[in-house]
């Protein structure tokens, strides 16, 4: 139950629907008592006027009707106060649910680019969907059903002792054994179910890699391969889920068996205590008949509701290894910060966690509001690393880098990342409308400044060639569109935002040359007040820069004006002439 502590918070914030929750299920067993007394009391109606033939028939047929009346009436109320008990707890249950997930995702946000690399994405998801669903029946149904089972044992024991201690202490003597087959039986649960569920998110890791990956799947033709995996891996997971069902399978034949003793050893007792004068009515056997029953759903719901806490610690477990994990990128500042947009880099290096490789060694370099800087190199030299670094995806491991000559982790972190419009190598589009995938930079923007963004990234004349043009649905991650259209969007998304600085990584790899010189035609005129840093493999894209950066092995080994270093030897001049006489080539 250690890490089930971590949820007390929600029962703390949703203390009054709980707390009236308790208040229903107290009074519907109160109410729910009612029959066995009426049933007894019928009992010895019917055994008085056995005994006492002056009885008037009336008399008896008055009583009775009076008595079933009475159960009607009091099992009418019971059920409409175990209805509003559902409502309190139950529905607790949905919104601590709702607050879980949100909380997850928030997490998930605001842990770092490391995390994502050590966790694969259909094991997220299934701790986001699976795990908190197995929480909330712990939350809801779980602690309904204990509290539940406690009032009834409470209420009902108390009512059994004062009618007969004698056949009450007969009555639960099979709980011992209850309670020892309960805790077994748990403990086997917990180990199985936490075996389960890691199963599970391997079978939804694999699935969601399958289908983000299906062309290159279908393009080698390895289909039946990935096939006979996933059978494989979900034979697997089935025999987990089995393992798990069968022990889960004898809560209920040992719950209904000990109520079943329980049963016989009131008609056993109990007939014996009638015969020898201890009860004086048969009504007093039947009402203790009528007791055991209705303890027999609280003691059989106790397997169900161990074995719901047993599972909903196996995934709060799970949970828990992600929701205490701290941020490595935090946000110090909480006031807002206004970024203007000079950055300056002072003997920054940065060295990635998971693979121990040092991308960045004493880089040093400044960059004005409104300058553009071109950084070319070989891959792997630490291009995309740099605007990494701006952005705070990652912190420095040594060196400072400013902005507006404010350390960058003394800022605010939101109004940092908002200050800043960034067009990834990997251009991401979502599975949505152009329109909000461009507007996904700016959600309030007009569509007016949606066109004229998509003009600027020279997408808008493929946009409105579709059926639907701006509000074309995109597959997932894009697929609708090719290479070339999603860098395209993914510019028209940087650029609508209008930040005061603009990174672009790569961003016109798969665009023709004539595309290229449009797009960077109206780059530099909606880039003259802005502090824009361009990553590129193409002297094309730098060669309009104001300032130019050759990085190589995480160094910075030239830097200068365009005309300036295709005077130099060196890489810029090699790459300049090498891709002047492909172009002639062409």
């Amino acid at each position: 139950m250690k890490e089930l502590l971590y949820l007390n918070k929600y029962f703390v914030k949703y203390k009054y629907r709980f707390l009236l929750g308790i208040v229903f299920t107290i009074i519907a067993q109160i109410f729910m008592l009612f029959t066995p007394k009426l049933i007894s009391k019928s009992f010895k109606v019917i055994e008085s006027f056995s005994k006492d033939e002056n009885i008037a028939i009336s008399v008896i047929r008055q009583e009775l009707t009076s008595n079933i009346l009475l159960i009607i009436a009091t099992t009418i109320i019971a059920g409409f106060l175990t209805f509003l008990m559902r409502q309190t707890l139950i529905v607790m249950s949905r919104h601590v649910e709702f607050d879980l997930k949100n909380e997850v995702f928030r997490q998930y946000e605001n842990l770092s680019q490391n995390f994502y690399k050590k966790n694969r994405t259909g094991d997220l998801m299934n701790r986001i969907s699976e795990d908190v669903s197995k929480v909330r029946m712990y939350v809801g149904p779980a602690v309904m059903y204990t509290i539940n089972t406690v009032i009834r044992f409470t209420i009902v024991i108390v009512y059994m002792y004062n009618v007969s201690p004698r056949l009450t202490l007969y009555t639960i003597l099979p709980l011992p054994l209850l309670s020892y087959g309960i805790f077994k039986l748990s403990s086997e649960i917990n180990i199985r179910s936490t075996i389960f569920q890691q199963y599970l998110s391997k079978v939804s890791s694999f699935t969601q890699e399958i289908f983000s990956g299906i062309r290159v799947i279908k393009a080698y033709s390895l289909e039946e391969q990935h096939q006979n995996n996933m059978v494989n891996l979900a034979n697997e997971s089935k025999q987990k889920s089995l393992n798990l069902a069968k022990v889960q399978s004898l809560f209920g034949p040992l719950m209904l068996a000990l109520i079943g003793i329980s049963n016989l050893v009131v008609i056993y007792f109990g007939g014996l205590m009638y015969i020898d004068g201890t009860i004086k009515s048969i009504g007093t056997i039947a009402e203790f008949i009528l007791y055991v029953n209705m303890l027999t759903w609280p003691v059989a719901s106790l397997g169900w509701v161990s074995s719901m806490v047993q599972e909903a610690e196996a995934s709060q477990k799970r949970l828990n290894e992600f929701l205490k994990i701290e941020p490595e990128i935090k946000n110090k500042n909480t006031n807002q910060s206004i970024i203007n947009g000079s950055i300056s880099f002072e003997n920054v290096s940065y060295t990635y966690e998971d693979t121990n490789i040092k991308a960045l060694k004493n880089i040093s370099f400044t960059v004005k509001k409104g300058e553009t800087l071109a950084i070319l190199g070989k891959t792997g030299s630490g291009k995309s690393t740099i605007l990494s670094l701006i952005s705070r995806l990652y912190d420095v491991t040594d060196g400072q880098i400013k902005i507006d000559d404010k350390e960058i982790s003394t800022l605010n972190l939101f109004d940092l990342r908002n200050s800043i419009g960034i067009v990834p190598q990997d251009a991401f589009l979502f599975s949505d409308s152009i329109k909000n995938n461009i507007k996904f930079g700016k959600e309030d923007a007009s569509m007016e400044e949606v066109i004229a963004a998509a003009k600027n990234s020279v997408v808008h004349d493929n946009i409105i060639g579709f059926k639907k043009q701006y509000d074309t649905i995109l597959g997932e991650r894009g697929i609708t569109l090719s290479g070339g259209q999603k860098q395209r969007v993914s510019i028209a998304r940087a650029i609508i935002k209008n930040p005061p600085i603009l990174l672009f990584d790569d961003c016109l790899s798969a665009v023709d040359t004539e595309t290229e010189e449009s797009i960077l035609n109206n780059l530099n005129e909606i880039c003259k007040d802005k502090t824009t840093i361009i990553v590129s493999h193409r002297v094309s894209s730098a060669k309009n820069a104001d300032k130019i950066m050759i990085l190589e092995d995480g160094k910075i080994i030239q830097q200068g004006s365009h005309n300036q270093l295709i005077n130099q030897e060196g890489y810029y001049a090699s790459l300049y002439l090498k891709q002047l006489s492909e172009k002639e080539l062409l």
